[in-house]
């Protein structure tokens, strides 16, 4: 089976900004999971480049608009690219094969009696491209879209006869209730289309950024509306008006847009469609719009969310999860530092990231790494069939786009290995001479990992994958049909040892739209146990037990501050140089700032931890951890007794 999924084409009157992320993230996904389940899927992303708003700021920026669009499209093509999204093709407005085929589809519509000429008088928005009629004004003048003053256009121009598919369709809307997605905006649809609609002008006059004329029509003065231009993308990236090269994999599987753009995709362009006789696209996914601390986002506010200055601090893998996890499909959502840090340290960091550390642990402990399935099914019945429903319930989740139940339902899988963790409790079975039945716990959350991560690689391709390569197994069609449809489990297989997925987050790593203080983050919840009579029970002492072995994994040295100073715009970091012995020198940034001043710390030492991962703070690589203690009474760092050599190892 073909699937073609597609986000709009992206105006180039700006750089992308987290609403463009979250389109092609869950687009992404969507074409990601199609071919997890072996359905060829061709997906297309791209830019809009044509149109007067695009000559005009091409010009106040004083280049080229052929250069500026070039400049402007890049930079999303680049980010995309970095966040590497799955796209087959990524279109642009201005290629010529793309043209080619806006012309062919006008010449048709014209000779078919669809596309007309006449003159138009009217109130129109540049920034909306679009002509508005003066009962929808507001205040006689402002744009009902945009707000933005609107001016009156008296021009020749070529008509679309829209009005003659108002009863088209709403019959088809009627037929086919999953047309436009979520249900709830099918109705707003409805009720434009019975309000009746006006003939609609798609080419211009005055400016003359924007696609010829067919040459048979002879009339080179006129350009093309840009939403005629822009929607036909959709099947000239398919080889439309060229050579039909993909056009196997029309109609669309599903459009996704803004809720912003519903109405030229749910009104215009299946009139286009019918007009030139192809089939409709089979579903419109109209997303909702995203704010920042519950403000909308602007500008002059400051509050933009830029998706590479997010990913760049957080990853963009935990971006993604946190878009697709936050905000039921159709709604409005809210970008929080706050609710990202929550989810990356309780659901990411705590639930998958030590649910793995957990069996890799155990099976170190017990069986040399060693993991075997064969009696998973003798010893958890229970777990399976819970596993398995879950399993079973998620594909109506990703069908419905509501990837926030897909995730929520999916963490259930953890919740299932966790539980059975502290209910079957493999290190008292270990103890009391129950080898085989600890090893099957082990196994089973082995399983469910693996299992789960299959689910999960749509929306975290890179992570699942380290996952998988753990277990000993690669997450592709074959794996999904073996291990989630036919529900197999794993062949006998070592694990591998990894570093920690997700190491937790203890303070903002972005600076904050406002000036108000960061909110603190939300302390883990603690976990109640039963208390056990031996002092040496492993519940005793929570759930993240270390072997002595993988203590001594963590590398602790002496260092000497050489250098601090504080970290620009923020209240709590400073920025030390450290020397950890001979040609080991380390930037390490710390939230000490409300405790230590930076002319304090040069020359003392203190300790460090050395083998920590690199990450970014606030845009600044830190290269180490310093070790400290907190109380009521604030934080002191911990400190040799006596003035060691720089790199001195502590243990």
């Amino acid at each position: 089976m073909s699937k073609y999924i597609t986000t709009p084409i992206y105006y180039v009157n700006g750089e992308a900004h987290i609403g463009h992320a979250y389109t092609t993230f869950i687009a992404d996904t969507t074409a990601r999971y199609e071919r997890l389940k072996g359905n060829e899927t061709f997906f297309l992303t791209g830019t809009d480049e044509h149109g007067q708003k695009i000559e005009e700021s091409a010009q106040k920026n004083g280049k080229p608009t052929q250069e500026f669009a070039n400049e402007i499209s890049a930079t999303f093509k680049n980010l995309w690219d970095e966040f590497e999204i799955s796209y087959s093709k990524f279109i642009r407005t201005t290629d010529k094969d793309h043209m080619a085929g806006v012309q062919k589809a006008f010449l048709k519509m014209f000779d078919k009696g669809d596309i007309y000429k006449d003159f138009y008088e009217g109130h129109y928005c540049v920034s909306c491209e679009t002509f508005f009629p003066e009962t929808q004004l507001v205040d006689g003048e402002f744009c009902p879209d945009c707000g933005r003053t609107t001016s009156i256009v008296k021009e020749e121009s070529y008509f679309f006869k829209l009005s003659e598919y108002e009863d088209k369709l709403l019959k088809h809307y009627e037929e086919n209730p999953d047309f436009i997605m979520p249900r709830s905006r099918a109705n707003e649809v409805k009720n434009f289309v019975k309000g009746g609609l006006r003939d609609l002008s798609v080419t211009r006059t005055s400016f003359t950024w924007g696609v010829k004329m067919p040459e048979s029509l002879h009339d080179d003065k006129h350009v093309m509306y840009v939403w005629l231009d822009a929607l036909l993308n959709y099947v000239t990236a398919l080889g439309y008006g060229k050579d039909d090269a993909n056009m196997d994999f029309w109609p669309a599987s599903t459009h996704f847009v803004g809720k912003d753009i519903l109405r030229f995709h749910a009104i215009y362009w299946p009139a286009f469609l019918m007009s030139l006789d192809l089939p409709l696209p089979k579903t419109i996914g109209a997303h909702g719009w995203w704010t920042r601390d519950g403000e909308k986002m602007s500008k002059s506010k400051g509050n933009v969310v830029s998706p590479k200055e997010v990913s760049d601090a957080y990853g963009v893998e935990n971006l993604r999860y946190f878009m697709l996890r936050e905000v039921p499909f159709g709604q409005d959502g809210d970008f929080s530092q706050r609710a990202f840090i929550d989810r990356i340290n309780s659901e990411l960091s705590n639930d998958l990231g030590n649910l793995l550390n957990r069996i890799i642990g155990m099976s170190g402990k017990y069986s040399a790494f060693e993991i075997d399935s064969v009696d998973v099914a003798k010893y958890h019945t229970k777990e399976l069939g819970a596993m398995n429903r879950v399993l079973d319930s998620l594909d109506g989740y990703m069908s419905e786009m509501q990837t926030h139940r897909y995730l929520e339902e999916l963490w259930r899988l953890f919740s299932i290995g966790n539980t059975a963790i502290t209910e079957h409790e493999p290190w008292v079975k270990i103890k009391n001479d129950k080898k085989e039945e600890a090893l099957a716990t082990v196994a089973l959350v082995a399983n469910i990992l693996a299992k789960a991560s299959i689910m999960l690689s749509p929306v975290m391709p890179k992570t699942t994958a380290t996952i998988a390569d753990a277990l000993h197994f690669e997450i592709n069609n074959a794996s999904y049909n073996e291990l989630v449809i036919d529900k197999k489990l794993l062949k006998l297989f070592t694990i591998k040892k990894v570093p920690p997925l997700f190491p937790r987050v203890e303070e903002p790593l972005m600076q904050e739209a406002t000036q108000a203080e960061p909110t603190p983050v939300k302390k883990e919840e603690k976990k109640s146990s039963k208390k056990k009579e031996k002092f040496e029970s492993e519940a005793d002492f929570g759930d993240n037990l270390l072997e002595i072995g993988q203590f001594f994994e963590t590398a602790l040295k002496v260092g000497t501050v050489l250098e601090a100073e504080e970290v620009p715009k923020s209240k709590k970091l400073l920025k030390l140089k450290v020397s950890l012995g001979e040609n080991d020198t380390r930037q390490i940034v710390a939230g000490i700032r409300e405790f230590y001043s930076a002319e304090s710390l040069v020359g003392t030492q203190i300790c460090v931890v050395a083998n920590l991962k690199p990450a970014k703070l606030m845009g600044i690589m830190s290269e180490g951890m310093l070790l400290a203690a907190k109380d009521e009474d604030g934080l002191c760092l911990v400190r040799p007794e006596k003035p060691k050599k720089a790199g001195t190892p502590i243990g």
